[in-house]
């Protein structure tokens, strides 16, 4: 790395990495974070089946017949179609299925996550008025299958991208990363109110940035006594129940914090490595970099306190590059919004029931 990547960044070892996988961290914090079921390890036949092409449920996850896939073609059903069906690898996780289940059971709903990555970029697969919110198996394994995020958690180059090499005592660079085993967390599902979640930077355990998370304006936050309320807030919290209690990287990490709804405390929602694989989001690292070496006391808050900011200007749908495979794109040319919306569900529901009408 270069002396200007070096003063941006701490030193980010393999090890570190893995100090914020959620099964490392949930255990220290369970009691100020969202109720949370871990699956660890998960089979190498459950990574084949999220590495495999198409958008299918596993047999038994739910009355569905397993094999449907979204990117069938629903207008051929010829002879070619059924033999890429026969061939078409099949799963079935039944005990993975019960856990997910008893999960839904003792929390009412769930949404999923793997070791680092969430997948909200497939948030469009359930019903918009309950993102995220998982019943059943089928449901769990919908957005995990259609999520280019939660690919980041099983590829070990990406993962480990950026890291400090490790050496032996020799001297000879160790290439072999550490054991990383796959996992899949089942966190209770609520309705979450993305103008209280922010995200919070902290170097040498100092904190020294916090940032609203959803690019959107929304009028409390233009209130000097709001933003002044909340910043009392994290950095009490922070100070309370976070501070020198991380541990690992020497206190460098963020951390994602949703306030409660009288904007005085909050929950845990994640943490994350002070890397450039973290989004800064109203910050740059640069500007970090400068609140840093100016060995302030006060933490600064970064707010879309107008409908002018540019990061409202520039603000389009999340995720929006994800949010519909081609196929669906296609479908919509000379539709409006309503009827484009009912036709997509459709061939949801279609492509889910396997296609063979």
């Amino acid at each position: 790395m270069t002396s200007e990547t070096d003063a941006l960044f701490p030193i980010l070892t393999l090890e570190s990495v893995l100090a914020f996988q959620f099964s490392a961290w949930y255990p220290r914090f369970s009691s100020l974070s969202i109720k949370s079921t871990v699956i660890r390890p998960l089979t190498q036949e459950f990574r084949d089946y999220l590495d495999s092409d198409g958008v299918f449920v596993p047999e038994g996850a739910e009355d569905l017949p397993a094999g449907s896939t979204l990117s069938d073609d629903e207008g051929d059903h010829g002879d070619d179609d059924d033999d890429d069906e026969d061939e078409r690898r099949r799963f079935a996780f039944p005990d993975l299925d019960a856990r997910i289940r008893d999960a839904v059971s003792q929390y009412g709903a769930v949404f999923p996550k793997l070791n680092f990555s969430s997948p909200r970029d497939a948030a469009w697969m359930l019903p918009a008025s309950a993102p995220l919110k998982c019943t059943c198996p089928a449901d769990v394994y919908l957005l995990l299958k259609s999520s280019d995020f939660v690919q980041h958690d099983l590829d070990g180059e990406l993962i480990f991208d950026g890291c400090e090499a490790r050496v032996s005592m020799d001297d000879t660079t160790v290439a072999s990363p550490p054991e990383y085993e796959l996992e899949l967390v089942l966190r209770k599902w609520y309705p979450v109110d993305r103008s209280r979640e922010l995200r919070c930077f902290v170097r040498d355990e100092r904190l020294l940035g916090i940032s609203q998370r959803d690019p959107n304006y929304y009028d409390f936050w233009n209130e000097p006594e709001t933003k002044d309320k909340v910043l009392h807030a994290v950095k009490s919290y922070w100070e309370s129940h976070i501070k020198g209690k991380w541990g690992e990287s020497n206190g460098d990490y963020v951390f994602d914090f949703l306030l409660t709804r009288d904007l005085s405390r909050g929950h845990i929602l994640d943490f994350n490595p002070y890397a450039p694989r973290t989004d800064p989001l109203l910050f740059t690292y640069n500007e970090l970099l400068a609140l840093f070496q100016a060995h302030g006391t006060h933490p600064e808050l970064r707010v879309v306190d107008s409908p002018n900011h540019p990061a409202a200007i520039r603000n389009a749908p999340a995720h929006q590059n994800n949010m519909v495979p081609l196929e669906a794109l296609a479908m919509s040319s000379g539709r409006n919004a309503a009827e484009f919306a009912d036709l997509l569900q459709e061939e949801i529901q279609k492509s889910m029931q396997g296609g063979d009408e």
